[in-house]
C-alpha cells in the first residue's frame, strides 16, 4: 500500500456510489458476466449488456447498476424490496398485499396492485418481460446478477420502459458438475433453504435445477384474534437445459414455477379519528395505542391472505453466423393471485370481504439481429410481439358491524334526529319504495369482473458509428403499437349508494315531512316516522287525510328546494344548501357502477409511438470515459380495472343524454392516456487498479404521467401535465489496502410536477411529487482477511438514508396540510460477518435494518371511518446465521 493510494481511496470516496451498473438481457455474455469486485477479482472488467451487446461496465455508455451474486449474499438480500438499500436510484414499497410491490426509479415509476396498468420499470427475469408485480417478487435460485438502467429506455425494451428497467439474470447450466445449499435461521422463526445443482449430460447438453423455500412467522400481533401476521411463506423450482449442438448454435430452456401464500399486509392507524371509539365499542371494547403503528399490534376480524401462483418458461436460442448472431426469446407466463383483506383494519367487522382473484396469461416473442463487424459501422435490429389477457375477479362486502356502525354515526351527526331505521322510512316515503332492513346489509355491497386485452409490437434499433478510435456516435429508434380492449360487469347491492340525495334534496325532505306527518296522524310517539307499509296503509283507510299530509309535505319539500337552489345560485355551491342529507353522501361509496363498452365508451385503446435515442461516447484516457445522451420513450395507455373506474368528464355529458346515466354516476377515470418521456443526460466513468467511479448528470421529464393514487377501497388514475426531474448520480468503488473495498452511492433528485391540474387532490401545479427523497445514499464496507491455510474472514456492512419526504400527494378528506405534516425518512444499517472454510463450506451471521428504522410506505384515509389515516409501516430490525456449502 502507499500514500498515493491511500489519497486516491479517500478521494474516490467522496465522489462514488455502488462498485457496478449495468443492464442485462443477452445470454452470450462471457462466463464471469457480472461478477462482483471484491477481494478476489477486483480490476476485473465487468460484462454487462445495457445496449442487448457485450460490453464491459467501463465501455457501456448508459448510466446502470449492477449487484452481483456475491454482493447480494454479503448483504442478504432476499428479493427486490431489499435491493433498493444497494441502489439509491431505486425505490420499492411494498404495500397492500404480496402482490403489490412498485418500483420506482429516478422518481419515475406506479402501477402498484392495479391489473390495468402495467408499471413505467419494467421488469425482466433472464431477458423475459414480467408484466405485474405479482410476478416479480419470488425468490430466484441462483441469481448470477441484478442489473438496474435507469431512463428511458424505449428504444430497445419498447413497451413500459419509460422510467427504466431491472433484470434479473440468473447463471446458465454448467458443462461441469457442481452447485451450492444454504440454510438460514433468523429471529421470528425464520428458515430459508436454497440449494442447485448444475452439470453436464452430454458434452453438448447441460442441466439446472434450483429450488427455495422461504417462510417466517409474523413480526405483528394481531390482539383481536391472539396469531401473529405479516407472515412470509413462499417457495420455488427452476430447471433449465442448455443444448450447445455447435459453437454456432445454442438453445437455453428454462421453465419455473413458485407459490406464495401468506398473510399480508398489515395497516396501522397514523391519525385516530373520531369513529375510532364506535369500532372498539362494537368489537368489544379494544383498546390499543391507536396513533403509533409501528407497535406491530393490530385489531382485525378475519386474516388477511395472499395466494398467488406464477409460473411459465422460455426459449432463448442464439445462433452464430459469423459477422451476425441472431437471438430469439420466446416465453409463456401465467399469474393467479387470489387476496383477500380485512379492509377497514379494525376488529369491528365492517367490511366483511375486499377480494380479488386476477388471472394473467402472457406471451411474448423477441427476435434481433446483431452485427460484428470490422468496420466502423455495427447494428442491432429487433421485433418484439406481446399477447396479454387480465381476467379479474373482485368484491366488497359490508360485514355484520356496518349497519350498527352507520347508525351510530347517522345518529351523531344529526343530534340523534335519524338512524338507519328513519332513513329508510324516509327515503322509502321519498322514493314509493320500502326500504325496510335494505341500508348496509351484511353481505351487500360490490360485486365486480374485469377484463382486458392487451395486443402490442415493437420494431426497434440502434446503428453504432465509430468515427474515430476513440468516439462513438449511437442512433436508435423504436416504433410501439398497443393496443387493448377491455370491459366490466360490476353489480351492486348497496341500495343506499343508489339513492340520489344530492339531486333531489326537496323531494327527500317531502318524504321526511310526510313519514313525521302520517306518524303523528297514527299517533305514533313524538318523534317517531311511519314505515312505508304504515304509509300505504294509512293512504287507503284515510284518502282524504293523506291527501292533505302529502301535499303539505310536498309543498315543504318544494320550498325548500326552491331555497336551496336560490341559495346556491349565491354562492355558487349548487343545491348543497338546505339539504341536511347531503352529510350521507360520505356513505354512498360503493354506487351503481356504469359498465364498459356502452353507447359511448368503447372499452377500447390503440396507442402507436416512434421513440428514439441519440447518444456520443467518447474515451477521453484508456481509464475514462465519458458520454452524452438525449432520448425519448413512451409508454401507452393503462386501465383503471378497479371500484373507482368512472367515465371521463368529455364522457360524461354524452352518456347522461344518451340515457345511460345512472344513480350518483360522477366523472373520474376509465384510462390514463400515454406516457412520453425524455431524458438529457451527461456521464463519466472511470476505472483504475484501485478504483471506479460512475458519474451521471440528468434531466428527465414525463409528459402524461400516470398517476395512480390508492383511495383506501380503489385507485385514482389520472395523467399529470408533466413531471420532470434534474439529477446526479454518483456511484463508485475503491480497494485503500487488500482485503478492503468500500463503496459509496448517492442520488440527488430535484423533482417537481411541471403540471398536474387534474389531480386527485386538486392543482397540485409546482409541488414535489410525493415520496421522492431529495438525497439518497447508500455505503458499504466489505473487509477480507486470509488466514494461513486459505481459510477466510469476511466483514460486510452498509447504510443507506433517504432524506425526509412526504409520502402522499394528499389525502382526500383532509386539509394539504395533514398530508405536508406527514414525512419519512429513512436510516437503515445491515451487517454480516462469515467465514469461509477451504472445504467450501461458509459460516455466517447477518442483521438487517440494525438501527430499527422505523418509517412509514404509504398512507390513506381510513375505509369509511372519516378522519382517520391508516399506513403501512416498515419491516422492524432482522438477524440470523446461515451455513452455505459450494461445490
Amino acid at each position: 500500500m502507499t500514500l498515493r493510494n491511500i489519497l486516491l481511496g479517500a478521494t474516490m470516496l467522496c465522489a462514488a456510489t455502488t462498485p457496478a451498473y449495468a443492464f442485462a438481457q443477452d445470454a452470450a455474455a462471457p462466463a464471469d458476466a457480472g461478477t462482483a469486485v471484491d477481494d478476489t477479482d477486483y480490476g476485473n472488467d465487468i460484462i454487462v449488456t445495457a445496449s442487448k451487446r457485450s460490453q464491459t461496465l467501463q465501455d457501456t455508455p448508459v448510466a446502470v447498476s449492477v449487484t452481483s451474486a456475491a454482493q447480494l449474499e454479503d448483504a442478504q438480500i432476499r428479493d427486490l424490496i431489499d435491493l433498493q438499500t444497494a441502489v439509491p436510484s431505486l425505490r420499492v414499497s411494498q404495500l397492500q398485499s404480496s402482490a403489490n410491490t412498485n418500483f420506482i426509479i429516478r422518481g419515475f415509476g406506479n402501477g402498484a396492485n392495479n391489473a390495468g396498468i402495467e408499471p413505467s420499470v419494467g421488469v425482466f427475469i433472464d431477458g423475459v418481460y414480467r408484466s405485474r408485480s405479482a410476478a416479480q417478487i419470488g425468490d430466484l435460485p441462483n441469481v448470477e446478477r441484478i442489473e438496474v438502467l435507469r431512463g428511458p429506455q424505449s428504444t430497445l425494451f419498447g413497451k413500459n420502459a419509460s422510467a427504466g428497467v431491472i433484470s434479473i439474470v440468473t447463471q446458465k447450466p454448467q458443462y461441469e458438475f457442481g452447485g451450492s445449499a444454504e440454510v438460514t435461521y433468523g429471529n421470528y422463526d425464520a428458515i430459508t433453504v436454497k440449494g442447485d445443482i448444475t452439470g453436464p449430460i452430454s458434452d453438448t447438453v447441460a442441466f439446472s435445477i434450483g429450488g427455495n423455500y422461504n417462510r417466517r412467522d409474523g413480526y405483528a400481533q394481531d390482539l383481536n384474534l391472539d396469531t401473529d401476521v405479516n407472515d412470509r411463506n413462499r417457495w420455488g423450482v427452476r430447471g433449465q437445459l442448455l443444448f450447445e449442438p455447435t459453437d454456432a448454435l445454442s438453445i437455453r430452456l428454462i421453465g419455473d414455477y413458485d407459490k406464495i401464500d401468506e398473510n399480508c399486509c398489515i395497516a396501522g392507524n397514523v391519525i385516530a379519528g373520531p369513529t375510532v371509539a364506535i369500532t372498539d365499542a362494537l368489537a368489544g371494547g379494544t383498546s390499543v395505542d391507536r396513533e403509533n403503528p409501528f407497535s406491530y399490534d393490530v385489531y382485525n376480524n378475519f386474516l388477511s391472505s395472499n395466494k398467488i401462483e406464477n409460473y411459465g418458461g422460455s426459449a432463448q436460442i442464439d445462433y452464430d453466423l459469423g459477422n451476425l448472431a441472431l437471438t430469439s426469446i420466446t416465453a409463456y407466463r401465467q399469474v393467479r393471485a387470489d387476496t383477500n383483506q380485512d379492509s377497514d383494519f379494525t376488529a369491528a367487522d365492517l367490511i366483511g370481504e375486499k377480494s380479488d382473484y386476477v388471472d394473467i396469461d402472457t406471451f411474448t416473442q423477441e427476435i434481433r439481429l446483431t452485427s460484428d463487424f470490422d468496420g466502423p459501422i455495427n447494428f442491432l435490429l429487433g421485433g418484439y410481439y406481446f399477447n396479454e389477457k387480465v381476467n379479474q375477479q373482485s368484491a366488497i362486502k359490508f360485514g355484520d358491524d356496518f349497519r350498527p356502525y352507520a347508525d351510530a354515526l347517522i345518529r351523531a351527526s344529526t343530534a340523534n334526529a335519524l338512524n338507519v331505521n328513519s332513513l329508510e322510512a324516509i327515503l322509502g316515503a321519498a322514493n314509493g319504495a320500502d326500504y325496510t332492513g335494505d341500508f348496509f346489509r351484511a353481505g351487500d355491497g360490490l360485486d365486480e369482473a374485469y377484463k382486458m386485452k392487451n395486443e402490442a409490437f415493437s420494431i426497434f434499433g440502434t446503428v453504432d458509428f465509430e468515427v474515430t478510435d476513440r468516439l462513438t456516435l449511437t442512433l436508435g429508434g423504436n416504433y410501439t403499437k398497443d393496443r387493448k380492449r377491455f370491459s366490466t360487469n360490476v353489480v351492486s347491492s348497496d341500495t343506499f349508494s343508489g339513492i340520489d340525495l344530492r339531486g333531489s334534496g326537496g323531494r327527500v325532505i317531502a318524504g321526511q315531512a310526510l313519514a313525521t306527518g302520517v306518524g303523528q296522524a297514527l299517533g305514533l310517539p313524538a318523534g317517531t316516522l311511519a314505515t312505508p307499509a304504515q304509509i300505504q296503509a294509512f293512504a287507503g283507510a284515510q284518502p282524504a287525510i293523506f291527501g292533505q299530509i302529502n301535499a303539505q309535505a310536498t309543498a315543504f319539500g318544494q320550498l325548500n328546494a326552491n331555497l336551496t337552489t336560490a341559495q346556491a345560485a349565491a354562492d355558487g355551491n349548487p343545491l348543497t344548501v338546505g339539504n341536511p342529507f347531503l352529510a350521507l353522501t360520505p356513505f354512498q361509496f360503493l354506487p351503481p357502477f356504469l359498465n364498459v363498452p356502452n353507447a359511448v365508451e368503447s372499452g377500447k385503446t390503440n396507442d402507436g409511438d416512434f421513440s428514439y435515442s441519440v447518444r456520443a461516447a467518447y474515451e477521453l484516457t484508456d481509464t475514462v470515459n465519458v458520454y452524452a445522451t438525449y432520448a425519448t420513450g413512451f409508454k401507452a395507455s393503462s386501465i383503471n380495472l378497479s371500484r373507482d373506474s368512472r367515465p371521463t368528464a368529455e364522457d360524461l355529458p354524452a352518456i347522461i343524454s344518451g340515457g345511460l346515466g345512472l344513480p350518483n354516476l360522477v366523472s373520474g377515470s376509465r384510462f390514463a392516456n400515454p406516457e412520453e418521456s425524455t431524458v438529457y443526460e451527461f456521464g463519466l466513468k472511470g476505472q483504475w487498479d484501485v478504483a471506479a467511479v460512475n458519474v451521471a448528470v440528468f434531466k428527465q421529464s414525463i409528459k402524461g404521467f400516470q398517476s395512480n393514487v390508492f383511495t383506501g377501497t380503489g385507485f385514482a388514475l389520472a395523467n399529470a401535465g408533466k413531471q420532470s426531474t434534474f439529477g446526479i448520480e454518483f456511484d463508485g468503488s475503491v480497494r485503500p489496502v487488500d482485503g478492503l473495498n468500500l463503496t459509496l452511492a448517492a442520488t440527488y433528485l430535484d423533482a417537481k410536477y411541471d403540471s398536474f391540474v387534474n389531480s386527485a387532490f386538486g392543482d397540485i401545479s409546482g409541488t414535489t411529487p410525493a415520496g421522492i427523497p431529495e438525497l439518497s445514499l447508500s455505503m458499504g464496507g466489505t473487509y477480507t482477511h486470509e488466514f494461513a491455510g486459505g481459510t477466510k474472514a469476511i466483514a460486510h456492512v452498509d447504510y443507506s438514508y433517504e432524506s425526509p419526504v412526504q409520502i402522499v400527494e394528499g389525502l382526500s378528506g383532509f386539509p394539504a396540510s395533514v398530508a405536508q405534516n406527514l414525512k419519512r425518512e429513512v436510516n437503515s444499517l445491515n451487517a454480516s460477518f462469515t467465514v469461509r472454510l477451504t472445504n467450501g463450506i461458509d459460516v455466517g451471521v447477518w442483521g438487517r435494518n440494525l438501527t430499527n428504522a422505523q418509517y412509514l410506505t404509504t398512507i390513506f384515509p381510513a375505509v369509511a371511518q372519516a378522519g382517520s389515516v391508516s399506513g403501512y409501516p416498515s419491516q422492524p430490525r432482522t438477524y440470523g446465521g446461515t451455513i452455505r456449502y459450494k461445490f
